[in-house]
Protein backbone atom coordinates (compact mmCIF):
# COMPACT_ATOMS: atom_id res chain seq x y z
CA UNK A 1 0.00 0.00 0.00
CA UNK A 2 2.89 2.32 0.74
CA UNK A 3 4.42 2.31 -2.74
CA UNK A 4 1.12 2.13 -4.47
CA UNK A 5 0.50 5.77 -2.56
CA UNK A 6 3.93 7.10 -3.38
CA UNK A 7 3.11 6.14 -6.93
CA UNK A 8 -0.12 7.46 -6.57
CA UNK A 9 1.58 10.87 -5.12
CA UNK A 10 3.78 11.19 -8.08
CA UNK A 11 1.25 10.39 -10.72
CA UNK A 12 -0.88 13.41 -9.20
CA UNK A 13 2.00 16.17 -8.84
CA UNK A 14 3.42 15.16 -12.13
CA UNK A 15 0.12 16.33 -13.83
CA UNK A 16 -0.20 19.10 -11.75
CA UNK A 17 2.96 20.51 -12.65
CA UNK A 18 1.95 19.65 -16.76
CA UNK A 19 -1.22 20.70 -16.96
CA UNK A 20 -0.48 22.87 -20.05
CA UNK A 21 0.97 19.57 -21.73
CA UNK A 22 -1.62 17.08 -21.21
CA UNK A 23 0.75 14.52 -20.55
CA UNK A 24 -0.84 11.11 -21.92
CA UNK A 25 -1.12 7.94 -20.02
CA UNK A 26 1.94 6.42 -21.37
CA UNK A 27 3.84 9.39 -20.39
CA UNK A 28 2.09 9.44 -16.86
CA UNK A 29 2.80 6.03 -16.30
CA UNK A 30 6.31 5.63 -17.68
CA UNK A 31 7.26 8.76 -14.86
CA UNK A 32 6.01 6.30 -11.84
CA UNK A 33 7.88 3.59 -13.32
CA UNK A 34 4.84 1.75 -14.66
CA UNK A 35 3.33 0.13 -17.74
CA UNK A 36 0.36 2.10 -18.81
CA UNK A 37 -1.89 -0.81 -18.28
CA UNK A 38 -0.50 -1.34 -14.35
CA UNK A 39 -0.55 2.39 -14.03
CA UNK A 40 -4.43 2.37 -15.04
CA UNK A 41 -5.53 -0.22 -13.04
CA UNK A 42 -3.56 1.00 -9.97
CA UNK A 43 -5.47 4.44 -10.33
CA UNK A 44 -8.47 3.34 -11.21
CA UNK A 45 -8.51 1.07 -7.90
CA UNK A 46 -7.82 4.45 -6.03
CA UNK A 47 -10.38 6.75 -7.32
CA UNK A 48 -12.60 4.96 -9.83
CA UNK A 49 -11.70 7.43 -12.83
CA UNK A 50 -8.82 7.83 -14.88
CA UNK A 51 -5.65 10.58 -13.32
CA UNK A 52 -7.38 13.60 -15.83
CA UNK A 53 -10.49 13.34 -14.88
CA UNK A 54 -9.71 13.06 -11.22
CA UNK A 55 -7.75 16.18 -11.30
CA UNK A 56 -10.19 17.88 -13.84
CA UNK A 57 -12.63 18.09 -10.27
CA UNK A 58 -10.47 20.74 -8.86
CA UNK A 59 -9.20 22.65 -11.15
CA UNK A 60 -9.85 26.23 -12.22
CA UNK A 61 -13.24 26.92 -12.98
CA UNK A 62 -14.34 24.02 -12.00
CA UNK A 63 -13.46 24.44 -8.20
CA UNK A 64 -15.22 27.52 -8.10
CA UNK A 65 -18.08 25.65 -9.57
CA UNK A 66 -17.98 23.07 -7.04
CA UNK A 67 -17.88 25.94 -4.20
CA UNK A 68 -20.92 28.00 -5.46
CA UNK A 69 -22.81 24.30 -5.64
CA UNK A 70 -22.23 23.63 -2.07
CA UNK A 71 -23.31 26.65 -0.99
CA UNK A 72 -27.33 25.74 -0.69
CA UNK A 73 -26.30 22.31 0.73
CA UNK A 74 -23.72 23.67 3.03
CA UNK A 75 -26.46 25.77 4.31
CA UNK A 76 -28.89 23.23 5.27
CA UNK A 77 -26.69 21.77 6.94
CA UNK A 78 -25.68 24.06 8.95
CA UNK A 79 -29.46 24.68 9.68
CA UNK A 80 -29.76 21.55 10.90
CA UNK A 81 -27.13 21.88 13.38
CA UNK A 82 -25.14 19.17 14.89
CA UNK A 83 -28.09 17.33 17.35
CA UNK A 84 -27.29 14.41 14.86
CA UNK A 85 -24.10 12.89 14.61
CA UNK A 86 -21.74 13.81 11.58
CA UNK A 87 -21.41 11.34 8.64
CA UNK A 88 -18.30 10.72 6.54
CA UNK A 89 -19.21 8.14 3.98
CA UNK A 90 -20.36 5.18 5.88
CA UNK A 91 -18.90 6.14 9.21
CA UNK A 92 -21.12 8.09 11.89
CA UNK A 93 -19.00 10.01 14.22
CA UNK A 94 -19.93 11.20 17.91
CA UNK A 95 -17.79 14.33 18.95
CA UNK A 96 -16.92 15.08 22.94
CA UNK A 97 -14.64 17.84 24.02
CA UNK A 98 -12.87 17.44 27.19
CA UNK A 99 -13.97 18.97 30.51
CA UNK A 100 -12.06 21.60 32.07
CA UNK A 101 -11.31 19.04 34.64
CA UNK A 102 -9.83 16.19 32.58
CA UNK A 103 -7.79 19.19 30.66
CA UNK A 104 -6.52 20.80 34.21
CA UNK A 105 -5.21 16.82 34.99
CA UNK A 106 -3.06 16.31 32.27
CA UNK A 107 -5.40 13.11 31.52
CA UNK A 108 -4.44 11.55 35.00
CA UNK A 109 -6.00 7.80 34.88
CA UNK A 110 -6.60 8.27 31.47
CA UNK A 111 -4.73 5.40 29.08
CA UNK A 112 -4.02 6.29 25.38
CA UNK A 113 -2.88 3.95 22.76
CA UNK A 114 -1.12 4.64 19.62
CA UNK A 115 0.69 3.15 16.48
CA UNK A 116 1.41 3.93 13.38
CA UNK A 117 -0.20 2.54 10.44
CA UNK A 118 -0.33 2.68 6.42
CA UNK A 119 -3.99 3.84 4.81
CA UNK A 120 -4.78 5.07 1.44
CA UNK A 121 -3.50 8.24 2.05
CA UNK A 122 -0.02 7.45 3.46
CA UNK A 123 1.20 6.21 6.83
CA UNK A 124 -0.97 7.61 9.85
CA UNK A 125 -0.45 7.90 13.54
CA UNK A 126 -3.44 7.38 15.66
CA UNK A 127 -4.05 7.57 18.76
CA UNK A 128 -7.34 6.53 20.93
CA UNK A 129 -8.67 6.85 24.19
CA UNK A 130 -11.95 4.72 25.87
CA UNK A 131 -13.89 7.75 25.41
CA UNK A 132 -12.85 8.61 21.44
CA UNK A 133 -10.05 9.36 19.13
CA UNK A 134 -7.60 11.76 20.54
CA UNK A 135 -4.96 12.15 17.73
CA UNK A 136 -5.20 11.05 13.93
CA UNK A 137 -2.57 12.64 11.36
CA UNK A 138 -0.39 11.79 8.80
CA UNK A 139 3.24 11.51 9.12
CA UNK A 140 5.77 11.20 5.75
CA UNK A 141 9.37 11.52 7.73
CA UNK A 142 11.24 9.03 9.33
CA UNK A 143 11.07 10.54 12.77
CA UNK A 144 7.43 11.70 12.34
CA UNK A 145 5.68 9.13 14.57
CA UNK A 146 8.40 10.73 17.31
CA UNK A 147 7.24 13.86 16.51
CA UNK A 148 3.20 12.53 16.94
CA UNK A 149 4.22 11.06 20.00
CA UNK A 150 5.68 13.89 21.46
CA UNK A 151 2.91 16.30 20.95
CA UNK A 152 0.32 13.31 22.10
CA UNK A 153 2.70 13.43 25.17
CA UNK A 154 2.24 17.30 25.57
CA UNK A 155 -1.54 17.17 24.99
CA UNK A 156 -1.60 14.36 27.78
CA UNK A 157 1.32 14.48 30.12
CA UNK A 158 -0.57 12.79 32.84
CA UNK A 159 -1.53 9.94 30.71
CA UNK A 160 -0.33 6.43 30.40
CA UNK A 161 0.58 5.86 26.56
CA UNK A 162 0.89 2.66 25.03
CA UNK A 163 1.21 1.42 21.98
CA UNK A 164 -1.28 -1.33 20.60
CA UNK A 165 -1.04 -1.46 17.15
CA UNK A 166 -4.39 -4.47 17.51
CA UNK A 167 -7.01 -1.75 19.13
CA UNK A 168 -5.94 0.69 16.39
CA UNK A 169 -5.44 -1.29 13.73
CA UNK A 170 -9.55 -1.96 14.18
CA UNK A 171 -10.18 1.25 14.27
CA UNK A 172 -7.96 2.34 11.33
CA UNK A 173 -9.83 -0.69 9.84
CA UNK A 174 -13.48 1.39 10.52
CA UNK A 175 -12.01 4.46 9.15
CA UNK A 176 -10.54 4.13 5.70
CA UNK A 177 -11.57 0.38 4.45
CA UNK A 178 -15.34 1.11 5.99
CA UNK A 179 -18.53 -2.29 5.22
CA UNK A 180 -20.90 -1.24 2.28
CA UNK A 181 -22.87 -1.72 4.57
CA UNK A 182 -23.56 1.56 6.90
CA UNK A 183 -22.74 0.18 10.79
CA UNK A 184 -24.64 1.44 13.56
CA UNK A 185 -21.72 1.61 16.03
CA UNK A 186 -20.26 5.33 15.30
CA UNK A 187 -16.32 6.74 15.53
CA UNK A 188 -16.10 8.67 18.84
CA UNK A 189 -13.62 11.65 18.61
CA UNK A 190 -12.20 13.21 22.03
CA UNK A 191 -11.24 16.76 21.32
CA UNK A 192 -9.08 19.19 23.26
CA UNK A 193 -9.26 22.80 22.32
CA UNK A 194 -10.44 26.32 23.32
CA UNK A 195 -14.03 26.84 22.76
CA UNK A 196 -13.23 28.62 19.43
CA UNK A 197 -11.27 25.90 18.06
CA UNK A 198 -14.13 23.93 18.87
CA UNK A 199 -16.40 25.44 17.37
CA UNK A 200 -14.41 25.07 13.91
CA UNK A 201 -13.93 22.00 14.27
CA UNK A 202 -17.68 21.18 14.60
CA UNK A 203 -18.68 23.59 11.83
CA UNK A 204 -15.81 21.18 9.54
CA UNK A 205 -17.86 18.39 10.82
CA UNK A 206 -20.81 19.78 8.82
CA UNK A 207 -19.37 19.69 5.41
CA UNK A 208 -20.60 17.18 3.57
CA UNK A 209 -18.55 14.61 1.33
CA UNK A 210 -19.01 15.95 -2.49
CA UNK A 211 -19.11 19.39 -1.20
CA UNK A 212 -16.29 22.00 -0.45
CA UNK A 213 -16.05 25.83 1.22
CA UNK A 214 -14.39 28.49 1.62
CA UNK A 215 -12.32 29.64 4.99
CA UNK A 216 -14.53 33.18 4.17
CA UNK A 217 -18.09 31.13 4.54
CA UNK A 218 -16.38 29.16 7.50
CA UNK A 219 -16.12 32.55 9.19
CA UNK A 220 -19.96 33.68 8.53
CA UNK A 221 -20.95 30.40 9.91
CA UNK A 222 -19.30 30.93 13.44
CA UNK A 223 -20.56 34.58 13.80
CA UNK A 224 -16.87 35.53 12.59
CA UNK A 225 -17.29 37.18 9.04
CA UNK A 226 -14.13 38.72 9.52
CA UNK A 227 -12.19 36.12 11.01
CA UNK A 228 -10.76 33.80 8.15
CA UNK A 229 -7.32 34.48 9.28
CA UNK A 230 -7.83 33.04 12.56
CA UNK A 231 -10.75 30.18 11.53
CA UNK A 232 -7.46 29.24 8.83
CA UNK A 233 -4.97 28.49 12.06
CA UNK A 234 -7.78 26.37 13.99
CA UNK A 235 -8.00 24.91 10.60
CA UNK A 236 -4.16 24.22 10.77
CA UNK A 237 -4.65 22.77 14.77
CA UNK A 238 -7.11 20.19 13.45
CA UNK A 239 -5.61 17.22 15.75
CA UNK A 240 -8.07 14.91 14.13
CA UNK A 241 -7.07 14.87 9.99
CA UNK A 242 -9.48 13.16 7.78
CA UNK A 243 -12.56 12.88 10.12
CA UNK A 244 -12.46 16.77 10.77
CA UNK A 245 -12.64 17.39 7.08
CA UNK A 246 -10.92 20.47 6.91
CA UNK A 247 -9.52 18.72 3.20
CA UNK A 248 -12.73 20.55 2.39
CA UNK A 249 -11.90 24.05 2.83
CA UNK A 250 -10.54 25.44 -0.28
CA UNK A 251 -9.30 29.10 -1.36
CA UNK A 252 -12.55 31.86 -2.22
CA UNK A 253 -10.97 31.72 -5.58
CA UNK A 254 -10.92 27.71 -6.11
CA UNK A 255 -7.46 27.15 -4.91
CA UNK A 256 -6.33 24.03 -2.99
CA UNK A 257 -5.20 26.04 -0.25
CA UNK A 258 -3.12 24.86 2.54
CA UNK A 259 -3.03 21.72 4.67
CA UNK A 260 -1.11 20.73 7.70
CA UNK A 261 -0.39 17.46 6.01
CA UNK A 262 0.84 18.64 2.32
CA UNK A 263 -1.85 19.96 -0.43
CA UNK A 264 -1.05 17.23 -2.88
CA UNK A 265 -2.06 14.56 -0.10
CA UNK A 266 -5.03 17.15 0.36
CA UNK A 267 -6.10 17.24 -3.28
CA UNK A 268 -5.33 13.11 -2.84
CA UNK A 269 -8.18 13.01 -0.36
CA UNK A 270 -10.84 15.33 -1.79
CA UNK A 271 -10.19 14.42 -5.73
CA UNK A 272 -11.08 10.67 -4.08
CA UNK A 273 -14.44 12.01 -2.64
CA UNK A 274 -15.48 14.10 -5.14
CA UNK A 275 -14.71 10.93 -7.41
CA UNK A 276 -16.93 8.81 -5.45
CA UNK A 277 -19.67 10.94 -5.19
CA UNK A 278 -20.01 11.01 -8.77
CA UNK A 279 -20.27 7.37 -9.66
CA UNK A 280 -22.74 7.32 -6.91
CA UNK A 281 -25.03 9.87 -8.94
CA UNK A 282 -23.76 8.41 -12.06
Amino acid sequence: MADDYQRIMKAIQFLKSSTLEQPSLDETARHVGLSPAHFQRLFHRFAGVSPKRFLQHLTGDQAKKLLKQSVPILDTSFAVGLSGPGRLHDLLINVTAVTPGEYKSGGINLQIKYATHQTPFGRCFIAITERGICQLEFIDTDNGAETSISRLQKAWPNATIVKDQTVTGTTIQQIFSPLKKPVDKPLLLLLQGTNFQLQVWQALLRIPEGCVTSYGYLAKKVGKPTASRAIGTAIGNNPISYLIPCHRVLRSDGGIGGYRWGADRKLMILGKELCKVEGLKS
